[in-house]
C-alpha cells in the first residue's frame, strides 16, 4: 500500500483509506475489520500508527472497540458537502451492495480547442478514468478533468480513496458544485466497457465543481448502467 510522509501523517492517511472502504462496503456494517497485525503488514507501519488510525475512526463513530472481539464497522456514512443526503455510493453500502473503484488511466493531456475540457481549463489538464463496481459487476464508467494544480498527486491512490479526499489532501477546498444529468446512449467504447447494448440508454452525469475563489477544480462525466441499478438520491429533510 503506498502511503508516504510527504503526505503528511501516515495514520491520517490509513484513517482516511480505511474510511473510504467502510463507506464503498468493503468493510460491511456490523463486520470486524481486519485485525491490526494484518493491516500493519498491509500498510507496513508500526502498531502505534494503525491504533491512532483505528482510534480516529472511533471517535468519528465509525468502529467500536471491544475486548476480544475485534473492532467492528458500527456506522458506513460520512458527511458530504455535495448535499444534504446521503451520497449515492452510500445508499447502495447501506442497502448491502459493494462498490469497488478501479483506476484504468491518468495523464496530462492536452485538450484540443473548441472542446470543454479546453474552455474550462485552458490547453492542459489532468484526466483521469475510473470504473466503478457495482458487487463485481462494472457499473459506473467516469473520465475525471482536473485542473494541473492536481498533477503532483499520487495517482495510484485512486483506487483505494475518494477523489475528494485527494483534493483536500493537496490543500484544495471544493466550495460549489454543480451536476447536469441527462439520457442517453452510451459511446461505442463506454458500451463496451459497461456491457449495455449500443441502443440501450443511459444515465450521463457531468459534476462541475470549484473552489473558494471560484476557479473550476473539476469537471466529471459519468455514464451509469441504471437498467442494473436505479440512480438514488434521498434527502433529509
Amino acid at each position: 500500500m503506498n502511503i508516504s510522509k510527504r503526505k503528511g501523517p501516515l495514520y491520517l492517511q490509513i484513517k482516511n483509506i480505511l474510511k473510504d472502504r467502510i463507506s464503498h462496503g468493503v468493510y460491511a456494517l456490523g463486520e470486524n475489520i481486519p485485525a491490526e497485525p494484518q493491516l500493519e503488514k498491509e500498510f507496513d507501519v508500526s502498531k502505534i500508527t494503525i491504533r491512532n488510525a483505528i482510534n480516529e475512526l472511533v471517535q468519528e463513530g465509525y468502529l467500536e472497540k471491544k475486548s476480544g472481539k475485534g473492532t467492528k464497522v458500527i456506522r458506513n456514512t460520512v458527511t458530504s458537502k455535495l448535499s444534504k443526503g446521503k451520497r449515492f455510493t452510500e445508499i447502495l453500502v447501506g442497502s448491502g451492495h459493494k462498490i469497488y473503484k478501479q483506476l484504468i488511466s491518468a495523464e496530462v493531456v492536452e485538450n484540443e480547442e473548441g472542446t470543454e475540457p479546453y474552455a474550462l481549463f485552458g490547453k492542459h489538464c489532468l484526466r483521469i478514468e475510473r470504473l466503478y463496481h457495482f458487487n463485481e459487476v462494472p457499473y459506473i464508467h467516469f473520465t475525471h478533468y482536473l485542473t494541473t494544480r492536481m498533477e503532483e498527486m499520487e495517482l495510484e491512490d485512486l483506487d483505494k480513496q475518494s477523489l475528494y479526499g485527494l483534493i483536500e489532501e493537496e490543500g484544495i477546498s471544493l466550495e460549489k458544485f454543480r451536476d447536469e444529468f441527462a439520457a442517453v446512449l452510451a459511446p461505442p467504447v463506454i458500451a463496451n466497457i459497461l456491457g449495455v447494448d449500443l441502443d440501450a440508454p443511459v444515465l450521463k452525469r457531468m459534476r462541475y465543481a470549484y473552489d473558494e475563489s471560484g476557479e473550476i477544480i473539476e469537471n466529471s462525466i459519468g455514464y451509469y448502467n441504471t437498467e442494473m441499478q436505479h440512480y438514488v438520491v434521498n434527502y433529509d429533510i
